[in-house]
Parts: C-alpha cells; sequence; structure tokens
C-alpha cells in the first residue's frame, strides 16, 4: 500500500500532525513509532499515566527512554539524556510546563529569512492548541485545544514555593500570573498540562482523538533505517519490526523524531555534511552541512538543600512555581529561569543521591539564551547506534559569567527570611565553592546538565544560509517530498520549556500540509 503521507515518530510533533491531517477523510497517514505504543489509557505504565513523578518516568528503571548518553563538557563522564521513546514522545515522560517561548524568539526566527514564524503569525497555532483552564479563551489563550492548561493558585502551593515566590517579590521581581502573556516576566505559577496528576501528552490528547479514523494507520516498536529515494525525491521509508526490514511509501515523508532522530535519519539516508558521511560509507543524496550542528539546549545547574519540612506528600507535583528575568547587562530579554523543585522532578540529577530519613528539596537554574552550540555527529551506519551527542556547555565565558550571577541570586534568595526557616543548609555548592568566580566555573562545569530541551539541528532558514537544513515551510533544501516538523527545526532554542513551541511548530506545518497556500 502507498500512503499519502509517512510520518517518522509519534511524540510531541507526529501526534499533532497524524490527528490534524487525517481530519481530511481522503488523505491516508501512516504513523511510526520506535517505542510501543499505549492506545488505552487503563493500559498506560503509572510513570507515563502519572505525571508528577517525573524522575522516575526520566531515569527509572522502567523508563521509557532511549537510553541516551550525551556529553556536557570535556573530562567528564557522559551524562544519561532521556528522551521518549513512545507514543507522544518526551511528551509522555517530561516536566509538563506547557511554557512559551516570548514574541523576541519568534521575531527573530522571522529576521532570519522565516516572516511566517513571528509572533503574530504563530499566535493563533498557540491558541488552537490549548484550552487553558485559568484564563479561558482570550487574546492570548485557546479554550477549546487538546492540551489543558492550569496554574496552582498561591493559596494552593506547598511551603517551599511559596517562600520562593515572596523572596523573588521582596527582592524587587515583578509577579507574574501568566507566564505566558507575551510581556510576562518575574515569579509566578508555571502553566502545566497537568490535570489531577494524569500527564495530558499528545498521545493523550491529539492522537487518541484521531485513533478511530479509518485513513490513519499507527505502527509501533518500528525502527526507521533510512529514507528512500527517487532521484531527488523521499518517496518512502525502509524500516525495521520485529527484526523484519522492509519498505513502505508515500507521496510524502515527514520526520518527527525530534533534535536527535531525526538528524540521524538525515545522516543515514545521505543527507548531511559531505565529508562525515564519507567517513562511514553512506551514499551522498545532498550535502547539506547544517544536518547535527546548532545543537541549542538551555544548560541548567541544581542546587542541593536540606529542609526543616516534613516529606512532600505522596503525588506532590514536582514543581508548582517558577521565575524568569533578565540577567544584568544582557541585551536579552528574561534569559534566566529559576525554580525551586522536588527531587522526583526530572531536573534532579543521576549523581544526586537522597540518604534516608532526611528532607531535600532543590533550586535549578537554566540559562535561556545560550551562546554557546553543541552537535550530533554519527558513530556508525547502524540505525541502532546512537550517535555522538556533544553540548559544548558553558564553554562561552558570557554563559558562564550569566550562570554564575543566577546562582549567587538564588543563594541570596534562600538566605532571606521568606525562605531561611524551611532550609537547614545548603549541601551543593559549597562555600568553597562560592569562593571565587574560578572556583564557581569549576562547579558550575562539572554539574551543568541539560534543562531537557534539544532543539535546532535541522534549523529553519533560507537556502542562502548555509546553516540551514529546511526552508520556512520545512521541507528540506533540494529534496522534493521531505519535511522535518519538530523542535530541531528551531533556528535556537526559544527562552522557554519548548513542548508549547513543538506542538505549535505542528499546528502551523500542518495548516500548510493542509491546503493553507505556501
Amino acid at each position: 500500500m502507498k500512503y499519502d503521507t509517512i510520518i517518522v515518530g509519534a511524540g510531541s510533533a507526529g501526534s499533532v500532525l497524524a490527528s490534524r491531517l487525517t481530519e481530511d477523510s481522503n488523505r491516508s497517514v501512516l504513523l511510526l513509532e520506535a517505542g510501543p505504543d499505549y492506545p488505552d489509557f487503563e493500559d498506560l505504565p503509572d510513570h507515563v499515566k502519572y505525571g508528577n513523578d517525573v524522575w522516575n518516568a526520566a531515569y527509572g528503571p522502567n523508563a521509557s527512554v532511549w537510553g541516551y548518553e550525551a556529553t556536557a563538557t570535556p573530562d567528564r563522564p557522559p551524562f544519561p539524556l532521556p528522551r521518549g521513546k513512545l507514543t507522544g514522545g518526551s511528551s509522555s515522560i517530561n516536566g509538563q510546563v506547557f511554557f512559551r517561548g516570548i514574541p523576541d524568539d519568534y521575531d527573530e526566527w522571522a529576521a532570519q529569512g522565516n516572516d511566517e514564524w513571528s509572533f503574530l503569525n504563530v499566535l493563533q497555532n498557540f491558541r488552537k492548541s490549548e484550552n487553558d483552564l485559568t484564563f479561558g479563551p482570550d487574546d492570548f489563550h485557546g479554550g477549546d485545544g487538546p492540551i489543558p492548561v492550569r496554574r496552582y493558585a498561591k493559596e494552593d502551593l506547598m511551603e517551599v514555593p511559596t517562600g520562593f515566590w515572596d523572596a523573588c517579590l521582596a527582592a524587587g521581581f515583578p509577579e507574574a500570573l501568566d507566564q505566558n502573556h507575551p510581556e510576562a516576566t518575574g515569579v509566578g505559577p508555571r502553566p502545566l498540562n497537568n490535570v489531577d496528576g494524569i500527564r495530558m501528552s499528545t498521545s493523550l490528547t491529539y492522537l487518541s482523538m484521531a485513533r478511530h479514523r479509518l485513513n490513519l494507520t499507527v505502527r509501533a516498536d518500528v525502527l526507521a533505517h533510512r529514507i528512500l529515494f527517487e532521484e531527488n525525491r523521499a518517496v518512502g521509508i525502509e524500516a525495521e519490526s520485529g527484526g523484519e526490514v522492509f519498505q513502505v511509501f508515500g507521496d510524502e515523508v515527514i520526520l518527527s523524531g525530534g533534535a536527535i532522530n531525526s538528524p540521524q535519519l538525515l545522516m543515514l539516508s545521505g543527507i548531511g555534511p559531505k565529508q562525515h558521511l564519507e567517513q562511514f560509507g553512506i551514499a551522498l543524496v545532498k550535502d547539506v552541512p547544517g544536518v547535527g550542528q546548532n545543537l541549542r539546549d538551555h544548560p541548567a545547574c541544581f542546587m542541593l538543600f536540606e529542609t526543616n519540612l516534613d516529606g512532600p506528600p505522596e503525588g506532590a507535583p514536582a514543581i508548582q512555581v517558577g521565575m524568569r528575568y533578565t540577567t544584568p547587562g544582557s541585551p536579552h530579554k528574561n534569559d534566566m529561569q529559576m525554580s525551586p523543585i522536588l527531587m522526583t522532578s526530572e531536573h534532579r540529577p543521576t549523581t544526586i543521591d537522597i540518604p534516608e530519613g532526611e528532607t531535600y528539596t532543590g533550586f535549578s537554574v537554566a540559562l535561556q539564551k545560550a551562546r554557546t552550540a553543541g552537535q550530533i555527529t554519527l558513530v556508525s551506519a547502524d540505525p541502532r547506534q546512537h550517535p555522538n551527542l556533544n553540548y559544548r556547555y558553558l564553554t562561552d565565558p558570557w554563559d558562564r559569567e550569566r550562570m554564575r550571577g543566577a546562582i549567587r541570586l538564588c543563594i541570596q534568595l534562600t538566605e532571606g527570611p521568606e525562605l531561611s526557616d524551611l532550609l537547614a543548609g545548603r549541601v551543593t555548592p559549597t562555600d568553597a565553592d562560592l569562593a571565587s568566580d574560578d572556583a564557581l566555573d569549576a562547579w558550575m562545569l562539572e554539574n551543568v546538565g541539560t534543562q531537557h530541551h534539544s532543539s535546532g539541528t535541522c534549523k529553519m532558514g533560507p537556502e542562502c544560509d548555509p546553516a540551514a537544513v529546511v526552508d520556512q515551510y520545512l521541507r528540506v533544501h533540494g529534496i522534493d517530498g521531505l519535511r522535518v516538523i519538530d523542535a530541531s527545526v528551531m533556528p535556537d532554542v526559544v527562552r522557554a520549556n519548548t513542548n508549547a513551541t513543538t506542538i505549535m511548530i505542528a499546528e502551523k506545518a500542518a495548516e500548510w500540509l493542509s491546503g493553507k497556500p505556501e
């Protein structure tokens, strides 16, 4: 059988695309997913269904992840990088912060030759994706989209988030009750796509809306090996299922594997940097130097504190509030995030062991507009071999300067009266780590990790941009019938958690694929 559209990856973007495209009963869609599928809510594993224990969803023994390891900085062992391997992708294991970038992010994309992606042009797609249970439908929020979004009222917060909120206000930062408002800055409740403890993934929302449609075929546990071509046109996918390799064909192929899988599959298929592909004997289809480059993320540092509190109740939310602000001297608005988190958060590094009988809390500080970028490269022509992921965190001096300032600011907040009675002591960084800029830099480089927001590795841009992989309509330059639609197309990572933006990208692309003029 030949399909109208083949989508590789049923994650945050792929599930959206499958749902929207099959609204047209005349379009046949094949959705391929490398991990398992759970069509029925009752069959969802607890770590996928319940969204408050995110650490186990990302790092636990039954975590539904790819098992990637990545390099943060030189001279450090690799760290585990959890990315979802199941329908819903990382939206099925993530922290459920449904947080948009700021208007500047999208206007910067537009200024780089992608005028369709200005903030005013994407706002309708953000609104279309969400059902805002706090503010309801208005100029900035949706009221009937698939993703429910809610916020904790201040009176419903736990002690440390309340103290952090008050400490930020006492330090002169503004209050932001709606952090998805385009002018928001300061401290306030995080918008969450978690309702009554349930993680509202794109599988549970978008894909569930479409499963009954006869024109949608979902195939799980299928690993894509390579894209099939006739001359310069993509015509299908070679994939493996149950130990058997087979080929499927379609009029259009869409890669929605995310910032790691999509560039890897392009390179395995002969689209990427010519010299790099030659190292592995991969026949060149198109020399596209930007594939796998421009690996963006939010470098994050985690600070651990012992508390004077009883342990949080079972099922307590890992995150409730946060602050976004502009670092002193930065030309980039809202280039820093800071949040108090429980030990059940995915932002607790795997190197942090929690002794029995004590209670701890953490604070995560993450740079939102890093200068540095990493890269993804192949280690083999075997699709089963994970690529090399090198993030190069904090290799730029200004990135280190801003992170130092944020860590010291967070510690000042913890020492004020709003938090000091709740915290028994700081475990890390130690006073010795804070004694000088050099000492703090050494601690940061040893401890910096991911905020789980990888993006940028198939950058969108005009053909005159040598780093661009796709045009602004997300078509791979020089190849017909092939698009990339996921977080990898972002020219730079947005100044926020990336899931809401990835869903917006798929919503916007679905409009073009459904017939809106390009």
